[in-house]
């Protein structure tokens, strides 16, 4: 029996050699490498923490896999969050790597750039401010603008300190009144486009009261 395993040894050992050449060539084979800038996400953000500034948005990836599968990889099926569940108010440095991004099986990560990012927290606040309808146009000649109800007439808002002190007053979108004749009631969005800062109430009713002489 061991004159069995012992015999031509030489050529088994080369058999294996061979085999294991043979095999790291075919999964080898027809592999390339793309490079995607994938958009960072923020997830298990603590309750009454708000995010105030990162060091980076995006992260740039290469990614290794079979040329005829990874060429055909969208940027919607990559996805890289970073976990602040353990966030303090404050600056904190979290990593980045393979456990944190997730790719289709035709990927793996080869290099991650940058593997950590620092995130500065703040503590949320609230504050409640007037909201002011905004008017557009005139309304039909002889009629004017008796008076405007507001529905509600103050908000809460909430953010980062910084962000929400710099709010007194809310707008609504434009309220068009031109060639306008007769008393309306009507939702407005608020208007907090160019606002950091965050409300739970979306709509205010808004009566435009009309008056004047009809002939």
């Amino acid at each position: 029996m061991k004159k069995l395993f012992t015999a031509n040894i030489g050529l088994k050992i080369a058999a294996i050699l061979l085999s294991v050449i043979l095999w790291f060539y075919v999964t080898t084979s027809g592999q390339s490498e793309i490079s995607l800038d994938v958009p960072l996400e923020f997830k298990n953000i603590p309750q009454g923490l708000e995010i105030v500034q990162s060091s980076a948005k995006v992260v740039s990836l290469n990614l290794q896999g079979q040329e005829r599968l990874i060429k055909n990889i969208k940027l919607s099926e990559v996805r890289v969050s970073v976990d602040l569940s353990k966030a303090k108010k404050g600056e904190g440095t979290y990593p980045i790597n393979r456990e944190t991004i997730k790719l289709p099986q035709a990927a793996s990560v080869k290099n991650v750039t940058p593997s950590s990012i620092k995130v500065i927290t703040d503590a949320t606040v609230t504050k409640t401010v007037k909201v002011m309808p905004v008017i557009v146009g005139t309304p039909r000649k002889g009629f004017s603008i008796k008076s405007l109800e507001i529905e509600p007439e103050i908000v809460v808002i909430e953010g980062i300190m910084t962000e929400v002190r710099k709010v007194n007053i809310l707008t609504t979108e434009p309220i068009d009144v031109t060639d306008i004749q007769e008393t309306f009631t009507q939702d407005f969005r608020l208007d907090i486009s160019d606002i950091n800062i965050r409300t739970k109430t979306k709509n205010i009713k808004v009566t435009v009261v009309i008056t004047g002489r009809r002939k």
